[in-house]
């Protein structure tokens, strides 16, 4: 069943479930825990996933930016050789 799936693809998939997890456990269920009306764990909900999609924009934004300059790393990083 997995002979057709790259291993990139499984890594990925797998650091997307721990993400997700870790998120969940440590960020959103403790600020939806915090407060008991529920407009206040509407808008913690809110906010923890407007983080989060601020923090995903931020890795993908890296990632790219790193593939575009990524023919010619030599001035960025002082350990890669070109």
């Amino acid at each position: 069943m997995l002979q057709g799936i790259s291993t990139n693809a499984i890594l990925f998939g797998a650091a997307t479930v721990v993400s997700l997890a870790a998120f969940v456990g440590l960020i959103l269920i403790p600020s939806l825990s915090a407060y008991g009306r529920w407009p206040e764990k509407m808008a913690a909900g809110f906010l923890s996933l407007f983080i989060f999609g601020t923090l995903v924009t931020i890795g993908i934004v890296a990632g790219l930016a790193y593939v575009f300059f990524s023919n010619d790393i030599s001035g960025i990083f002082p350990w890669s050789t070109g």
